[in-house]
Formats: structure tokens, C-alpha cells, sequence
């Protein structure tokens, strides 16, 4: 009799930051350093009672602020270590400077960023301000849509970026309690598999290796830091494309768990589809199946990694699609959303003929409802119908008051 992989692994009921520790614990993380945050706290401090308890062996740093987090990270990680570490919101913007000393010295430290706003006002809740903020900082980005992926995807970012032709930083996302404090079954690996999958740290350019010394973050000015960023840092990133789809078929073969740089759902024959990131991706697939029970041929598409943005399968992802709708959980302060911006780069030299359009939503925690997303597949089939964009290019979904657009 045959078993699906899946069905022969242990089941355990986490929250993604639960999926998160555990994962660290099982790759042997040697340092994470940390300044806790809200709704990251529980990952770093899973990891600090994994080490108090006796389960692994290596050190946790309790540092005072974000900013100092990261510098021992890179240090930790310069001489040699397998380095973690997690935060949100305004940690991220105070430890922002530190990562691309981070990605420029190439260290493949893992950072699990669990979203959440920005201030002002503060804000605990969920939204994406804080990935799109460092979206261009050198770190290769993941992006989880429930508590397994954070568990998966932090052990397939260990195996990426500490692959010897990348080492680069690696961040997992995770949207702040809709996903980091909401409990789901999760298959999980063994202590042995899982290692084994990550494989064991094998230091490159380490510090502490006094028979081949190195510098790390050396001064450039105008004589070779254009090239060190333009053929080094830029190159290395176009890269990382094949590195992850090696990864992610590795960890299928291990785990039958599927996963792409861009995910479908129903895109085959799709007429109207969104395109969104996090937690909302689930919501959404649940309403474009509805519709299609009305008619309406919905699909979906999630941004698995939203660095190295994935162009070439954003354009196959959407191919043959009649009107998009781009959801920006971030405000975009008087410009046009992130992934709005994105998707318009990726299909702008192309022949499609397809009816963009971009929406704000979720801010700070703000649901989206299936109510809303059944009245936006309607307005995208308005908008195939009627041969044009029928309302403004960019509007908000959800926001109390008059009806905020602009564009």
C-alpha cells in the first residue's frame, strides 16, 4: 500500500512562530542575537528555552535594540557561525542599517521578519510596510502564506543562502498574527531529516580562520564600488533563481511539498485573477473558487519570493489574463503600490492586453473579508466586460469614510 510523504510525517499543531523556532532548532542555529519585538518575540524566545532546556547547543545574545541584533549577527556570522534572528516593524527600521552591511559582506544570515506596520501611529498588527521597506537591501526574501510555509521556508532559506556560489542573507516573511499567532497542523521533519536537508554550516571566508585571512566590509568610494554592487551584488542575486528552484525540488522530493517562485491557483484558464502576498493568498483562492461556482473564471497568484523579484514567472503566471488586480498591503503614500509597480514592470514590453489595476488593503491588521474580495472579482469582470478599467487605477478596500482613489 502507498503513503503520501506528507501523511507519514508527524503532525504538530504550531503558530508560524512556533514553525519558526523549531526550524531554527533543528538547523543548529549556533548564535541568534535579538532584541525582542512584537509579534516576533515568541521566535527568538522559542529558540532562547530550546537552548535554556538543554535541546541545542549555542548561544543567545540578548542585545539592547534592533540595530545591535543585526551588528552581532554579522559578527557572529563573519566568524564563521549559522546566525539567525527575527523581528517586525519599527525593529526592522532601526536594524535597517545594519543589513546591508549584512548583504554586502555576503552573510548568509536567516531573519525571520514577522510584518506588521509601521508607525506613526503604532501600530502592532499585521500589514506589509516593513518587507517593502527594505525591499532593495540585498537579502533574498520569502514569503510564507500559513504556518507550515514559515516552517519550510525557513529550513530551505538555510540551504539557499549558505550555498557557497550565493551566500547572501535571507529573509523569511510571515504576516504578524494572522500567521505568526494562529495555530495549524504542520507536517514536520525530524530532527535527523531536517539537518540532514539543511546540511551541516560549512564556513567560507570565516574570520577566525588565522591560516587565510580575510577583510570584511572593506571602503570602495567611486573606484570599485559600482562594480562591486552592479557585477558582484547584482549578478549573485540573478543567481539565486536557479538556486532556489534546485532548492524547492530537494525539499518536494523530501517532503512532497511543492513550492515555486510564483504560486497558481486556477490560472489555466483564468479571465480575472489577484495577485497578493501573505495570509490574504489563502482567502483569496477560497473566494476565486466561489466565483468560478458563479461563472466568473477567478484565479490567484501568489509572490512566493519577492526578492529576487521573479519577472520571467510573473509574465508566464499572468499570461492570457484579461484584468489583474494588484493588492498592496502597504500604504503607498501618493505613489502607486509596491506590487502594482512590479507586476506593471514585469508586463509593460510584453504583447498583453490585460486590464491592471491596484488596491490597498489590510492596513494594520485591517481584514480582508471575502465579502470585499467577491465585490473585487465582480469589478475585474466589469472591467473585461466593458473593455477598460471602470474605476480609478488605484483605490482602498475597507477604509471607513468617503470612498478614498486616486490615479
Amino acid at each position: 500500500m502507498a503513503f503520501d510523504k506528507m501523511e507519514l510525517q508527524k503532525i504538530e499543531v504550531w503558530d508560524g512562530n512556533r514553525a519558526a523556532a523549531q526550524a531554527l532548532r533543528q538547523a543548529q542555529v549556533d548564535v541568534v542575537a535579538a532584541y525582542p519585538i512584537t509579534p516576533s518575540t515568541p521566535i527568538v524566545e522559542g529558540y532562547a528555552k530550546f537552548l535554556a532546556d538543554g535541546y541545542i547547543e549555542g548561544e543567545f545574545a540578548m542585545v539592547e535594540s534592533e540595530h545591535a541584533a543585526m551588528s552581532a549577527c554579522i559578527g557572529a556570522a563573519a566568524a564563521g557561525g549559522r546566525v539567525a534572528t527575527a523581528t517586525s516593524s519599527q525593529g526592522l527600521a532601526l536594524m535597517s542599517e545594519t543589513l546591508y552591511q549584512a548583504s554586502g559582506m555576503r552573510l548568509p544570515i536567516i531573519l525571520n521578519l514577522v510584518n506588521r506596520a509601521l508607525a506613526s501611529p503604532l501600530n502592532v498588527n499585521g500589514d506589509h510596510s516593513d518587507m517593502y521597506m527594505i525591499r532593495d537591501s540585498g537579502w533574498i526574501q520569502f514569503d510564507a502564506f500559513c504556518p507550515q510555509e514559515s516552517y519550510d521556508l525557513n529550513l530551505i532559506a538555510f540551504r539557499v543562502a549558505e550555498d557557497h556560489d550565493i551566500r547572501l542573507p535571507a529573509i523569511v516573511n510571515q504576516d504578524g498574527f494572522m500567521t505568526s499567532h494562529t495555530a495549524q497542523g504542520v507536517h514536520t521533519l525530524s530532527d535527523d531529516e531536517a539537518y540532514a536537508f539543511v546540511g551541516e554550516y560549512k564556513p567560507m571566508n570565516d574570520m577566525l580562520d588565522f591560516e587565510h585571512p580575510v577583510t570584511h566590509g572593506v571602503q570602495t568610494e567611486e573606484d570599485w564600488h559600482f562594480e562591486h554592487k552592479a557585477r558582484q551584488h547584482n549578478d549573485l542575486m540573478v543567481k539565486v533563481m536557479p538556486k532556489i528552484k534546485e532548492v524547492f525540488a530537494d525539499f518536494e522530493k523530501l517532503t512532497g511539498r511543492k513550492y515555486n517562485l510564483v504560486e497558481k491557483y486556477d490560472m489555466d484558464d483564468a479571465d480575472v485573477c489577484v495577485v497578493c502576498m501573505g495570509s490574504s493568498v489563502e482567502t483569496a483562492r477560497e473566494v476565486a473558487t466561489e466565483m468560478r461556482a458563479k461563472g466568473i473564471k477567478a484565479g490567484v497568484v501568489g509572490f512566493r519570493v519577492f526578492r529576487p523579484i521573479p519577472f520571467a514567472e510573473i509574465i508566464d503566471a499572468l499570461k492570457g489574463v484579461k484584468a489583474i488586480a494588484a493588492l498592496d498591503r502597504s500604504s503607498p503614500n501618493g505613489a502607486a503600490g509596491t506590487l502594482f509597480n512590479e507586476i506593471a514592470g514585469a508586463l509593460f514590453n510584453t504583447d498583453t492586453k490585460a486590464l491592471l489595476s491596484g488596491y490597498v488593503y489590510g492596513l494594520g491588521g485591517r481584514d480582508l473579508t471575502k465579502a470585499h474580495l467577491t465585490a473585487l472579482f465582480n469589478e475585474l469582470q466589469a472591467n473585461v466586460d466593458a473593455g477598460k478599467v471602470t474605476t480609478q487605477l488605484q483605490q482602498f478596500i475597507g477604509v471607513r469614510g468617503p470612498k478614498l482613489a486616486y490615479l
